[in-house]
């Protein structure tokens, strides 16, 4: 359900609730508020998979491998360098409070010595001849981190499941229900055991699509778990009937409604650990992704795959560390934090603190300002974090405010802006902006705020150029210029006229944190980008095939990059444009994104993904 504004102003830090599936109640606050303030976990996909470096499960269910020679990876499971307290320490070293390994996924192998009938595990079927989950819950537990067991409904290797392959099934349940109650017996017996020797505080089931609530028997299977523990925090994945949501891999492009979720999502484009698999995002797009996350209020669950020795793959140990060095640097802007302000008051990310007096803005450029649109409450104090020696200067504009910078040291990844309000913040979601004319924005002295200004007309659809006399190249404008006009803002005009003759409203909020426009046809995307970003610019939900991108008035062509694009699948990938630093305009940069056909946006609920190709 969508928060409804019945007032002309909202306390931000209650922005963020919204009701859990109708399904059922909504969760217990108090419970759930380790679970909110927690902000990023790391997921671990460890198994028999890991030895050929094969996709776990789906391998062998999608028959790009049969079952047998996918079982045969039992052999060279050694975990020969396992060393629990090594995984332990890097995933607490880089911010997370919590992690959740996978205990059995679909393939059956469970991790521990499971004594449930028939059941496949490391300690009797593998090389390694141990149960490999306990050292690593205990190493766990006794760090302080919470712990989160991953357990797959399905088991596509049991004899008492109905489903084995894309291709084959062993039965009909309604031929053969008492075979079903015996798989039914047997994962919840599995269940048992995971909850009476590692009492976890989240449970993440996985596979429910295949069968309907009353075929899993879902809510006693949540009755039981419950009087193991009845704190017991359960993801949505048992038939919708758990506290959380869990969208996976594409990053959201509009905040889920639940007040509590979490992004699972993987480094590279794999679960487990996949040797040839170097589509590796960078530690600056995954700051940026834990920012993005922590701004829509959800966390992060960050996946790694370890080798089948029980080895962190190199570039999964840097991305953590640089994880570590933002988190440890940004503790008060992540931890607790609820989400942030709208579109229409910030075209940026930002959250709240738990008691609503203090606002974070989360910079990714090296830029002279900010502005802020709606803001009834008066700060009273402002900071960079983790910059003792730089300024921040606050201008109160039309119920807005123009947060600027002097001597700041700009992180290499997000830069934290600390606001500090006397009262919970309070701000207007329907604010209406004045329009400046164009002979106002031409006689602002600052060339920069003049840009900032005409992108931000444009994107809200006011395109003050209509009939002032601008080119659609820029040559032989009759712009009215008065002697207050800054001859840096009309060249700026001129270089990028392209961006500016004719076009029509930009992104709706969600797709890009920052001002746009579109052409007349809505082929060509224009996207203003202020400052100096620290990595590439971010687009999400864009359903179109790109052409090109390039920097408008100059012609250099940019690269770019799509994430978590999955090819089977319309959901599109985060796409990262990157550019030539030495080509960044001084005022402001555009950058033109030219499509296929007119563009097409993707704002549909990402949900768990029940099929893998």
């Amino acid at each position: 359900m969508k928060n409804k504004f019945i007032a002309l102003f909202l306390l931000s830090f209650l922005s963020g609730s919204g009701k859990l599936d109708a399904q059922h109640q909504s969760p217990d606050k108090k419970k759930m508020e380790w679970f909110q303030d927690a902000k990023l976990g790391i997921f671990i996909h460890w198994g028999i998979y890991s030895v050929n470096g094969i996709s776990e499960s789906w391998s062998f269910f999608n028959n790009y491998i049969n079952h047998e020679n996918y079982l045969k990876q039992l052999d060279g499971f050694s975990a020969a360098k396992y060393d629990p307290s090594a995984w332990v320490n890097l995933i607490k070293n880089s911010g997370a409070k919590y992690s959740v390994i996978t205990s059995r996924h679909h393939d059956g192998i469970s991790l521990w010595d499971s004594k449930a009938d028939q059941a496949m595990t490391t300690s009797k079927n593998a090389l390694v001849q141990s149960d490999v989950l306990t050292p690593f819950v205990t190493a766990l537990q006794k760090s302080g981190l919470k712990t989160g067991l991953y357990y797959s409904l399905t088991d596509w290797s049991h004899p008492y499941y109905d489903i084995h392959t894309q291709t084959k099934k062993r039965y009909e349940i309604k031929n053969d229900p008492k075979r079903w109650n015996r798989f039914i017996k047997y994962y919840q017996t599995q269940l048992n055991e995971l909850s009476t020797r590692y009492n976890p505080d989240v449970l993440w089931f996985d596979g429910d699509w295949e069968h309907t609530s009353e075929e899993w028997k879902a809510q006693q299977t949540l009755e039981n778990l419950r009087k193991y523990n009845p704190n017991i925090i359960i993801n949505s994945r048992l038939s919708g009937k758990g506290d959380f949501e869990t969208p996976e891999q594409g990053i959201p492009v509009i905040s889920p409604q639940n007040e509590y979720w979490e992004l699972c999502y993987t480094m590279n484009d794999s679960w487990g650990y996949q040797p040839f698999d170097q589509h590796y995002k960078t530690p600056n797009m995954m700051i940026r992704t834990l920012a993005d996350v922590i701004s829509m209020g959800g966390n992060l669950l960050l996946d790694i795959g370890p080798k089948s020795d029980g080895t962190i793959p190199e570039k999964q140990v840097e991305i953590l560390k640089s994880l570590g060095r933002w988190t440890s640097k940004n503790k008060e802007a992540i931890y607790g934090t609820r989400r942030g302000l709208p579109f229409d008051n910030y075209k940026g990310k930002s959250a709240f603190s738990k008691d609503g007096k203090k606002l974070f803005l989360y910079l990714e450029e090296a830029k002279d300002f900010t502005q802020i649109d709606g803001l009834i409450s008066n700060p009273v104090s402002a900071r960079i974090i983790g910059d003792p020696n730089g300024k921040v200067h606050l201008h109160q504009r039309n119920r807005g405010w123009r947060v600027s910078f002097s001597n700041a040291t700009f992180d290499q990844d997000v830069t934290v802006v600390e606001l500090s309000f006397n009262e919970k913040i309070k701000f207007d979601p329907d604010i209406q902006k004045p329009m400046m004319t164009l002979s106002e924005i031409l006689d602002t002295e600052d060339s920069k705020s003049a840009a900032y200004r005409i992108s931000e007309q444009l994107h809200s659809g006011n395109n003050v150029f209509n009939n002032s006399g601008l080119t659609s190249d820029g040559l032989n404008m009759k712009l009215h210029k008065s002697n207050k006009t800054n001859p840096e803002t009309i060249r700026w005009i001129s270089k990028h006229a392209e961006a500016l003759f004719e076009t029509g409203k930009g992104l709706p909020n969600g797709h890009y944190p920052g001002n746009s426009v579109l052409s007349k046809d809505r082929k060509t995307l224009y996207l203003f980008v202020e400052g100096i970003p620290t990595g590439p610019v971010a687009l999400k939900g864009i359903k179109n095939t790109i052409f090109k991108t390039r920097i408008v008035g100059e012609g250099s062509s940019c690269q770019h990059s799509v994430y978590n694009k999955l090819y089977w699948s319309d959901r599109p990938g985060i796409i990262y444009i990157d550019f030539p630093r030495e080509r960044l305009d001084k005022t402001m940069t555009v950058i033109a994104v030219l499509f296929d056909t007119p563009v097409e946006l993707y704002r549909e609920k990402v949900g768990a993904i029940e099929s893998n190709l």
